[in-house]
C-alpha cells in the first residue's frame, strides 16, 4: 500500500509539472504576427532570459535585420536557413550580460522548421539576439560544424503560428546576409 502510495504522488507531481502549459510570446511586425511557444522545461536559462527581457521592454524597438538563404552566403561550405532579429546595435547589446549556453546536447531540443533559437559568438555570449529556422538545421546543434567551436546555439522555442510572416521577411532584398529595410517589431508580450 504505502509503495502505491509513493507512486501515485509521484506521478501526480510529475503530470502537474508536464501539464503545465509553455508561455506564449507574441511578437508583432510591420508584416504581421508570429505566435511562439518557449521552452522553459529543456531550456530554462535561455528561456527565462528571453522572457525576461520582454518582460522588461528590452525589445522595444527591435527588428528582424538578418536573413540567410542558400543564395546568399557563397562563402559558407555549410549552407544555413534563418532570419535573425534583436536589438541590432552592438552599444545596445553589450548592455546586456550573455547567459550561460544551454546546448541541445543537454536540452535534447533540435534545430528544426520554426526552431526558436539565441545567436551568438562564444558560448556564454548570447543575450538578446535571437534566429528562427527555416527548415532542419542539424548543422546549428551540438556537435554541429557551422559554429568552429562545435557547441552549437541555445533552442528554447518554436513558431507555433506565423512562419508565413517568418518566411516573409526571409525573401525581403538584403545586402550580404542584413535585410535593406529591417523588419521593425511593433511589440512582443507573453500569452
Amino acid at each position: 500500500m504505502r509503495q502505491f502510495l509513493i507512486l501515485s504522488i509521484q506521478l501526480i507531481l510529475f503530470h502537474s509539472v508536464w501539464a503545465q502549459p509553455l508561455p506564449k510570446v507574441e511578437i508583432r511586425t510591420s508584416l504581421g504576427k508570429i505566435l511562439l511557444e518557449v521552452d522553459t522545461i529543456h531550456a530554462p536559462v535561455t528561456a527565462k532570459n528571453f522572457l525576461v527581457h520582454i518582460e522588461k521592454g528590452t525589445f522595444n524597438n527591435a527588428v528582424f535585420y538578418r536573413t540567410v538563404r542558400l543564395d546568399n552566403q557563397p562563402n559558407n561550405s555549410l549552407k544555413i536557413e534563418v532570419i535573425q532579429g534583436g536589438l541590432f546595435s552592438d552599444a545596445e547589446i553589450e548592455k546586456h550580460p550573455g547567459i550561460r549556453h544551454e546546448t541541445t546536447r543537454e536540452t535534447g531540443l533540435k534545430h528544426l522548421d520554426g526552431t526558436v533559437s539565441m545567436a551568438r559568438n562564444e558560448p556564454g555570449s548570447a543575450s538578446t539576439e535571437f534566429f528562427i529556422c527555416m527548415g532542419s538545421q542539424p548543422e546549428l546543434d551540438f556537435g554541429g560544424r557551422r559554429n568552429p567551436d562545435g557547441q552549437g546555439f541555445a533552442v528554447f522555442g518554436k513558431v507555433i503560428n506565423g512562419m508565413d510572416v517568418v518566411r516573409k521577411i526571409q525573401q525581403l532584398p538584403d545586402e550580404n546576409q542584413y535585410l535593406k529595410e529591417p523588419v521593425r517589431i511593433i511589440s512582443m508580450g507573453i500569452r
